[in-house]
């Protein structure tokens, strides 16, 4: 039975065909010439919908209009800007903090002064010790205003004695952006430090569950609490209604652009010559544009249905979200961090900072020129990180992207820069557990590796891992990429951590494979073909230089005509 049409959409046509009544003849050779000016018009429009909204506030919200990263435009100051000429760097850097400042002192004296190899190796583990007591004791105070700039360098790049630096080192470092103007969440330790304290980023997931200090009376307390988990979940809820909301409009936009160009090349009629001013019947070209106007009509009344349904959600979602908002406000006022939740983070940052080196690498928590060994492009500033993520991004679009309601979300996570020597980043949350549909997920990447590239692309690999294992739930050894990795490893009797394979073969597919040389097992290549898929320009240009990558392309094209792609 045929479809009914809506109304309104009838009426369209109607409307166009009176507009376009006196529209001036063309050649019907022609019929689509006035197609392009309109589609750039459209594309325009669009491109100014999706334009990223500008967010206020040092923590850039999720912003899922944002579809790929800004270029970085400078990653040093022109100028140094003489963060450690200081005289009083040290002194300033180590005071202020009792006891931690005394014995950090002590330590690192003898372990600089110490001839003695195993003497050294005893006191460098206690300056290790001692540093991250202080770390400890200055963490709550970054949040304050009065928060000297040598403590700050101190907690951002581990620079504790500006004579451990070499002369080359030092310039470079003294050129860094103090500040992140980028609109990227990427953050170094002191900055990390100061938002959680001020209540402004939520404390990292660990095994323990915290409750939170409040001011006010308990029970007003507890309910203010509850209330803002429901308000995470709220958000997600929010941004993924409108943002199906604002993909139905735009299709719906260009529906009609469409409809409304075709319409005017239906009422275009040559006169007829001699006997004027009658005009030609429809040309054969112009008869096969009423079933194309048909179909873009039933293509737009679908769309007005899709359209009231996210509309609706929309309206749902954002009364819920305002609802708990009223709710918040006039409640008890919550201290934006308890001193346990940044006691708590602290052992997490500690934690992670010792993943980044593994349990053999070196540990040492201090910048010193005997260890730090990195060029100024290969080390991990905040700028140099934005980089590389981009340039993860442009191979793996899908990295940073979450599916929902068989929409993919861009969703950047929290990246935590820390002043390790470590060569390894990986993922500590691929995402908020209360919202688990548009938070960000949170990666750690050491700041002086031996390759940053590789650093990056583990972290990575890692959130990849985790998220994929997540979105198959308790199927993860079946279903999806997790599944069909697991499957092949189990094929191969390979014994170790399953994680760690994915992320070598990840590194491999990234660096290797992206440039066509082929470095995995065929059946890897095929699962991260079809799961992790370079850009199409990238898999047109690799089939040309292997039959490997054109018969992959092949299966590509056979799924898309099957529908099962």
């Amino acid at each position: 039975m045929e479809e009914k049409l809506d109304p309104s959409i009838e009426a369209l046509l109607a409307n166009v065909q009176a507009d376009d009544s006196g529209a001036d003849s063309a050649s019907s050779d022609d019929i689509f010439g006035g197609m392009g000016a309109k589609e750039s018009n459209f594309e325009k429009m669009i491109m100014e919908q999706a334009a990223p909204k500008k967010k206020s506030g040092p923590v850039p919200e999720v912003d899922l209009s944002i579809k790929a990263f800004k270029p970085v435009e400078k990653v040093f100051e022109e100028e140094s800007q003489h963060y450690f000429d200081d005289p009083q760097y040290y002194k300033t850097a180590i005071a202020g903090e009792g006891q931690a400042s005394n014995r950090l002192h002590m330590v690192l004296s003898k372990y600089l002064s110490c001839k003695d190899v195993k003497d050294k190796m005893v006191y460098r583990q206690q300056v290790t010790m001692a540093y991250w007591e202080l770390i400890h004791t200055m963490a709550p105070k970054t949040a304050g205003k009065s928060f000297p700039l040598p403590k700050r360098m101190m907690m951002r790049f581990a620079v504790l004695l500006p004579s451990l630096f070499r002369p080359e080192h030092r310039d470079f470092f003294e050129k860094s952006i103090l500040e992140n103007d980028t609109n990227e969440p990427v953050f170094y330790m002191d900055e990390w430090f100061k938002y959680i304290s001020q209540g402004k980023i939520k404390p990292s997931a660990t095994d323990e569950v915290r409750q939170p200090r409040k001011k006010g009376d308990d029970g007003g307390a507890q309910e203010q609490a509850r209330l803002q988990q429901l308000q995470s979940k709220n958000s997600g809820r929010l941004q993924t209604a409108e943002n199906s909301l604002t993909m139905a409009e735009n299709q719906r936009s260009m529906l009609e652009v469409e409809l409304k160009n075709k319409v005017e090349q239906l009422c275009d009629h040559e006169g007829l010559i001699g006997m004027e001013p009658h005009k030609q019947p429809y040309t054969d070209i112009q008869k096969k544009l009423f079933g194309d106007i048909t179909s873009t009509m039933r293509q737009l009344s679908k769309n007005d249905r899709d359209l009231s349904v996210a509309l609706k959600e929309f309206q749902d979602a954002k009364g819920a979200y305002d609802s708990v908002e009223e709710k918040l406000a006039d409640g008890p006022e919550i201290a934006s961090a308890s001193s346990e939740d940044v006691d708590q983070e602290f052992e997490t940052v500690r934690q992670m900072a010792k993943m980044t080196c593994g349990r053999q690498g070196n540990q040492f928590p201090i910048f010193t020129r005997d260890f730090f060994h990195c060029m100024p492009q290969g080390t991990g500033f905040r700028e140099n990180v934005l980089k590389v993520l981009a340039w993860v991004e442009s191979l793996d679009p899908g990295a940073f992207c979450r599916i929902h309601k068989n929409i993919p979300n861009r969703i950047v996570p929290f990246v935590i820069l820390l002043p390790t020597y470590g060569d390894r980043g990986f993922c500590w949350e691929p995402f908020d557990r209360y919202n688990r549909v548009t938070s960000r997920g949170r990666i750690v990447v050491p700041m002086y590796p031996r390759d940053l590239k590789i650093a990056v692309l583990t972290a990575v690999a890692d959130l990849r891992w985790q998220v994929a294992k997540e979105k198959a739930s308790y199927y993860w050894m079946e279903e999806g990429l997790t599944g069909q990795y697991y499957e092949w490893i189990d094929k191969q009797k390979l014994k170790g951590e399953l994680k760690q394979y994915f992320i070598q073969d990840y590194i491999l597919w990234m660096t290797k494979e992206s440039e066509g040389v082929q470095r995995l097992d065929k059946e890897v290549r095929g699962i991260f073909w079809r799961n992790m898929p370079f850009p199409q320009e990238l898999k047109e240009d690799l089939r040309k230089r292997s039959l490997v990558y054109d018969e992959l392309c092949k299966k590509d094209m056979n799924r898309a005509m099957s529908d099962g792609y």
